[in-house]
């Protein structure tokens, strides 16, 4: 084997692995989420029912997260699907 392969002078420089936390996870997923089941744009009515059974759903896919933080995993997605906001013209 060649030795300077294996020095880590020659070892890829990356950036250590940081783990992201529970809430983190279940926040980019639901984001993703939102992006591919069109919420964005949706009804009120249909954002509220999506929203529900999304919650309950990352609930039981993520025991880890107390109500509260379930609480502001929807707050969060809620203002994510949400529309722009454009300045008006003075």
């Amino acid at each position: 084997m060649n030795k300077k392969q294996n020095s880590p002078r020659y070892q890829a420089h990356s950036a250590p692995a940081t783990q992201k936390s529970p809430l983190d996870e279940a926040r980019d997923e639901l984001f993703q989420h939102i992006m591919r089941c069109g919420v964005i744009g949706a009804e009120l009515e249909h954002q509220t029912e999506w929203f529900e059974a999304t919650i309950t759903y990352f609930a039981g896919r993520y025991p880890e997260l107390t109500k509260l933080e379930l609480t502001q995993l929807r707050t969060l997605g809620e203002r994510f699907a949400q529309p722009l906001k454009t300045k008006q013209a003075v």
